[in-house]
């Protein structure tokens, strides 16, 4: 007679396919991002680690290097098959969850960190717009092109926020006011 038992592993992968790869995101242990995801691809599993450029001066001299945008996450691009393998990788310490179920990443989110690590293109266009703390703008030129974030800061720094609902992380962003557009809300006129 035949039962209709759920395996363990079920509920917990709930969001993984047997025949559909989807993304996930891998916690590891810190500064272990760039040789997790190394090790990922000796195995044949796909991952991402958006990287950035920092600069740093010191009293003598000027030091570039690379760092991930966001520390201790790895993000893998897998099926079922692939989650133990993953598991077993030295310095991954385990996937994020929301209670006990797995977070699929939507491909939306990995475009916008793709987008973020990249370079932006300078292109000069010449607004004399005045943005407000809290306004919700565009990026309308570069690697960014078609974000939305809303502003927080005005100073020299140039800073817009922009959300990342699935991982619940948000990005701060330096852009030059010349390359965003406000976004309008329709306003009921009486």
């Amino acid at each position: 007679m035949a039962t209709n038992t759920v395996k363990k592993e079920d509920i917990i992968i709930n969001q993984m396919s047997t025949d559909k790869k989807r993304w996930f995101a891998v916690y590891t242990k810190y500064k272990c991002e760039k040789y997790v995801s190394d090790i990922l691809s000796k195995k044949q599993i796909a991952s991402y680690v958006p990287i950035v450029s920092k600069t740093k001066k010191y009293n003598r001299k000027v030091k570039h290097y690379e760092v991930p945008l966001i520390n201790c996450y790895v993000f893998v691009y897998i099926d079922k098959k692939e989650y133990l393998p993953i598991l077993e990788t030295e310095y991954v310490m385990k996937f994020l969850k929301q209670g006990k179920d797995l977070l699929a990443i939507p491909e939306s989110e990995i475009e916008v960190l793709r987008r973020v690590s990249g370079d932006v293109i300078d292109v000069s266009i010449n607004q004399d717009l005045d943005f407000i703390y809290g306004q919700e703008v565009e990026v309308i030129s570069g690697h960014l092109a078609g974000m939305r974030g809303k502003i927080v800061s005005k100073s020299s720094k140039r800073c817009f926020v922009i959300d990342l609902e699935t991982i619940g992380y948000q990005l701060r962003i330096k852009v030059d006011f010349n390359l965003l557009r406000p976004m309008y809300t329709k306003q009921l006129i009486a």
